[in-house]
Parts: C-alpha cells; sequence; structure tokens
C-alpha cells in the first residue's frame, strides 16, 4: 500500500510539473463596430475577434465575460449585496439594501449576443449569469488561431458600479467591460470568475474601435484617437464627419487589457507630454467642482518621472484621466475617476493610485480575482512612495508607510480581518477586504524591505517590472526574484501574511543595568516570526543600530537605508525570548528602541520602547 502511494504521488507531482511547463500567454486582436443611440442609452455591436491559443492545450469550448448582465435584480450581484448588508460595499447598497434590487426595467443591463460564429460557423452558447460559454466546431489546437465573429445589442446600465449611465456627477456615458470579452486562459485554466462587484482579468489584445454616436459628444478613451481632425474636442480646427448626425470616432490600442471609454457632451480635452512619455490627456467637465484639475499637469508630469524611475518604464503612448463612474477604476490606457474635488492633494491621490495601477494591473497583469492583494497592495505602495514625494508632510515620517501601519494596527483591533489570500469577490465584510487586499498587499513590501533591506526592494521591483513586463506574474513569480535578489528564504514571510490573520508582536521584557553594560530581555508575543532591529540611544545623542536576524531567512541583511547595523546571532523562530547585552552603562544610555524606522507592523507599540531615566 506504501508503494502504490508513493508511486501515486510522484504521478501527480509530475503532473503537476508537467502542467506549468515553460510560459505562455494568450493573445486576443478585437475588430468592433459599435453604433450608440444616445437618447435610448442603448447601442448595436458587431466585433470580429481573432484569438491565438499559444497553450499547449486544445480548446474545445471558449469563454466571454458579459459584465453588464450583473446590473440588474436578482442577479448574483445583487444576492450577494443583499446577503451582506451593511457589511458589503457600502457604494452597492444603502441603509444596507441592495441598490441592484430597484434598478428600473428599461435600464437593467443587458447584453444580448445575437448569434457567435467560429470561422463562418454558427456556434452553439449557453449564458451563464455574467459568463457566456462558447462550444466550438473547431478544436484550437495548440499555436493556432482561429476567428470569432458575433453581433450584439445592449442597453447601458443604470450607474450602480464603474459602468452606467448619467452618473453622479452628470456624466452620459461611462463605458468599462461593456463588450463581450473573451476570458483568459493560462496554466490555471480559465478565468472565469462572475462578475459580483470587484476585479477583471483578460488576456493582452490589439483593439480597433469605431465608436458611431451623435456629433455633439465628446469621447475620452484609453488609447489612441486616429481622426482627431474629424471629431469633437481634440482639435480646435477639427471638421466634423458627421452622418446623420453622427459622428465615427476610430481608437486603436496594442497590448492592453481592455478597451474603456466615456462620453459626455459637456467633456473639455487638454493634453500635455511628459518628457520620455506618455502623452497624457484630461478629459472632465469643466466647472467650479473640477477646477483644480487645472493644477495637476505639474504634478502630473512629475508623478510619471519619479514612477518611471523607480517601478520601471511606462510603455504605453498615452494615457488618460477621464471623468466617469465612481470612486476610481483602472482600464487599458485610461482610468475612470470621481471628477469633483476639494484641493489638489485629494486628486493627486486618486490618480497616483488609478495611475500605477499602469503597472501592477496593466503591464503587470496579476489575476486580480484571485490575487487581489497583489494588483491593489502594490499599487497602493507605489502611490505612497510617490505622494510622499509629491507632498512631503510638514512633520517628516519616519518611513512614508507609517500611517497605513497605523491604520492597519487600529484595524486588527476590531477582530474582523479575513486573509488576503482570499479571492477578491469572496471577502464576508467590504472593510475586510480592503485591509487584506490595499493594506496588507501594501504592507507586504513594506515589511519586505525592513526584512531585506529597502535597497534590496527597490531592486526586486525593478527586476520584477524588467522580467514580467506584458506579461501575467504570479506571487511565486515575484517572490523568486525576491529570493534571488536578497539571498534570502522568504516563503516563511509570504505564508504568515498573505495566508493567515496572524500578527506580529514584539516587546522588551526587561533591562538590567551592570557597572559596565546593560542586558536587554525580548519577547515574542505575536505568532508571526520576524528579524528584530534594535537601537540604542546614548545620553550624547549617538545611535547605535543592532540587527538581530531570524533564522528562517538564512542570510542576513547587509545594507539598509535607515542606518548601519551591527549583526549578532540569530533569534531562533521557536524562542520565545532572547537576551542581548550591549556595552553601555545606564548612565550612558537615553532610549531603548524596537525598530526606529517604525516599518514592522507590530500591533502593540507600547512595550517597543525603554525611556532610561
Amino acid at each position: 500500500m506504501k508503494k502504490l502511494v508513493a508511486i501515486l504521488f510522484a504521478f501527480i507531482i509530475s503532473q503537476f510539473q508537467a502542467q506549468q511547463g515553460p510560459y505562455y500567454q494568450q493573445h486576443a486582436n478585437y475588430k468592433m463596430d459599435i453604433d450608440v443611440n444616445a437618447e435610448k442609452f442603448t447601442y448595436e455591436g458587431k466585433q470580429t475577434l481573432d484569438y491565438t491559443n499559444n497553450s499547449p492545450d486544445e480548446l474545445n469550448v471558449v469563454y466571454f465575460h458579459l459584465y453588464w448582465n450583473a446590473f440588474r435584480p436578482n442577479s448574483m450581484m445583487d444576492q450577494r449585496v443583499a446577503a451582506q448588508g451593511k457589511n458589503g460595499d457600502s457604494r452597492l447598497q444603502k441603509d444596507g439594501v441592495s441598490r441592484l434590487a430597484s434598478i428600473p426595467k428599461d435600464q437593467e443591463g443587458a447584453q444580448n449576443i445575437h448569434w457567435i460564429k467560429q470561422n463562418g460557423k454558427t456556434l452553439k452558447f449557453e449564458v451563464q449569469e455574467t459568463v457566456m460559454k462558447v462550444y466550438l466546431a473547431e478544436p484550437i489546437k495548440p499555436n493556432s488561431s482561429t476567428i470569432f465573429t458575433l453581433e450584439w445589442d445592449a442597453v447601458i446600465p443604470q450607474q450602480i458600479r464603474r459602468s452606467g449611465r448619467n452618473n453622479k456627477e452628470g456624466v452620459d456615458m461611462t463605458m468599462t467591460q461593456w463588450y463581450p470579452k473573451i476570458a483568459e486562459y493560462d496554466y490555471d485554466g480559465w478565468a472565469t470568475f462572475d462578475y459580483i462587484g470587484r476585479e477583471f482579468h483578460a488576456p493582452f489584445a490589439d483593439f480597433e474601435v469605431n465608436i458611431k454616436i451623435n456629433k455633439d459628444y465628446v469621447i475620452g478613451a484609453g488609447g489612441i484617437l486616429e481622426n482627431p481632425a474629424e471629431v469633437k474636442g481634440y482639435d480646435a480646427n477639427a471638421k466634423i464627419k458627421a452622418d446623420k448626425n453622427k459622428a465615427t470616432w476610430k481608437w486603436t490600442a496594442k497590448n492592453i487589457l481592455d478597451f474603456a471609454w466615456a462620453a459626455d457632451k459637456d467633456y473639455i480635452v487638454k493634453s500635455f507630454d511628459v518628457p520620455q512619455g506618455p502623452k497624457v490627456f484630461l478629459v472632465y467637465q469643466n466647472n467650479e467642482k473640477t477646477k483644480v484639475w487645472e493644477e495637476a499637469l505639474p504634478y502630473l508630469t512629475r508623478y510619471y518621472q519619479l514612477m518611471n524611475a523607480h517601478f520601471g518604464k511606462y510603455v504605453y503612448p498615452t494615457y488618460a484621466f477621464i471623468q466617469g463612474g465612481d470612486g476610481g477604476m483602472e482600464y487599458g490606457m485610461c482610468t475612470m475617476i470621481l471628477g469633483e474635488a476639494k484641493n489638489i492633494e485629494g486628486l493627486m491621490g486618486l490618480m497616483a493610485h488609478e495611475g500605477a495601477h499602469s503597472w501592477y494591473q496593466q503591464m503587470l497583469a496579476t489575476n486580480e480575482p484571485m490575487r487581489p492583494w497583489m494588483d491593489e497592495g502594490f499599487t497602493s505602495y507605489a502611490e505612497g512612495f510617490v505622494m510622499n514625494q509629491l507632498f512631503p508632510p510638514a512633520q517628516p515620517l519616519p518611513n512614508p508607510f507609517l500611517n497605513s501601519i497605523n491604520a492597519y494596527r487600529n484595524f486588527i483591533k476590531k477582530g474582523i480581518e479575513e486573509p488576503a489570500v482570499w479571492l477578491g469577490d469572496h471577502h464576508d465584510n467590504g472593510t475586510s477586504y480592503t485591509y487584506a487586499s490595499y493594506v496588507k498587499g501594501e504592507l507586504y513590501l513594506v515589511q519586505l524591505g525592513y526584512i531585506m533591506g529597502e535597497q534590496n526592494l527597490a531592486e526586486t521591483l525593478k527586476q520584477y517590472y524588467n522580467q514580467w513586463v506584458l506579461k501575467h506574474p504570479s506571487d511565486r513569480d515575484f517572490l523568486h526574484i525576491a529570493q534571488q535578489v536578497s539571498g534570502m528564504d522568504l516563503k516563511w514571510f509570504q505564508h504568515y501574511w498573505i495566508n493567515t490573520t496572524k500578527t506580529i508582536d514584539y516587546g522588551i521584557k526587561d533591562v538590567k543595568y551592570d557597572a559596565k553594560s546593560t542586558t536587554i530581555t525580548l519577547v515574542n508575543n505575536g505568532q508571526v516570526p520576524m528579524p528584530i532591529d534594535f537601537s540604542v540611544v546614548t545620553k550624547d545623542n549617538k545611535l547605535v543600530n543592532y540587527q538581530i536576524p531570524m533564522n528562517m531567512t538564512r542570510t542576513w541583511k547587509e545594507k539598509d537605508v535607515y542606518g548601519e547595523f551591527k549583526t549578532i546571532p540569530y533569534w531562533s523562530w521557536t524562542q520565545k525570548e532572547y537576551t542581548l547585552t550591549v556595552p553601555y552603562t545606564k548612565s550612558q544610555l537615553s532610549a531603548l528602541v524596537i525598530d526606529l524606522s517604525q516599518r514592522i507592523a507590530d500591533v502593540n507599540l507600547e512595550d517597543n520602547v525603554v525611556e532610561v531615566k
């Protein structure tokens, strides 16, 4: 029996390893013609999709996302919001009641597929909520392509979340995740999560989109406008070519995950060039509530320069900040954000976050529904890094991420934390999702900087970009690079921080003063082991830093921008207490401190400092 189990185990392992294989990614090429009925908030669409299967697998079915089907009563999104009540996303409910339940019939989201063909052959399909399963007439063999054609009509839904008509700022149409969109396929299989309100995933694709709409509309989109002289808003000398009072906007984009656009009669368009790219477009309603957009230009120039230098170069030729949607949401080469802002710092905070998604949602396209912490968290880290330089605080902080660490400490006290490893749409509490994905994802990088040194973290982020730009990396890929750069074993940390809700809590338990030295006993009161930076501050303002390694890293931190450290014997992760002796007497000491940089996400700071009096 034992021999049989061993053989089966070896077989399973070999199959798993074989399935990993060489890296590949699928590709799609969309051509779409869209005719908008602006008065009725509907449109008709035609699509040709050239789909390339670069996988080693033969595909017998394909899947498309029909996201707008979520915006109707009794949809899965509606059911989820109703079940969560006040614990869910506040934007999707009012007084704990789902807003989707009361959408009028004529404003329900709808993507009605008339037909779909493969190489001219009509296909059978079935719509399962927001996912369409298509049965192929012929398999798509490895390293081959096929052509899909389809026609559909759509009702632009009442604006509830991200997409829709007449949002609260008065934008007529926010057109995001608006077309039948082929799902991603990789070694995890088809990415066919239903749309419940969180994140998206897709293969990289090229787009050619022709949008016919009333000629008095202005469109903002993520892409290249090929005919600015024939439409409103982009060329002062434009001669609008109208067909029965409609103008056709011709857009193209290459190697992005999705194509999004918004349309309004009151939009204005401003643009400027960032040195070494990109060309930035601001598309918004020009009124008293949006006047701070005028102040954004120099900040955005500096923003892209900082992002390019620290996180890798933005590869696309343009980027558009478009007033539309609720809050902010990222798409290919653009974002939809709220336009109304009280001050430039608030507006730039939103722009900095959504713009940084171009790195950690578009160019490094992780599977967001599966690993939202890799996108939202890394994006939040980039936002914090850049905003600290664009708007330095009046009182300098020990590190740019202290506010996020303090927010995490306060949240932990509520006792509702959920692991970051959970699927994005499957968190039971909206606030818990925010902290699991945004905050713990951001602090994942902050803690890595503390463990392996900020220089190593910066190098890891650069190599992550260099190796995986315009691909679909996973957390395993990132961790592999972090371990290569640092020479450390970091698997233990990722497991604790992402897969559990265990916390860090170190303290100074006891101090004994002798004639020529001082002996300090430290204690681990938490469940997450960490290396410890320990500092001695003398009466004459001398600072001496000690690094207490943690044995599971196997290699110790060699340098850090927060100071030079004397490395002393490691602290075994199984050991509750640790004792060190420093060559200073009580009369020489001013303070003893765990983590003077305040980067470690210790949940209890009361025992981290001893003032020597």
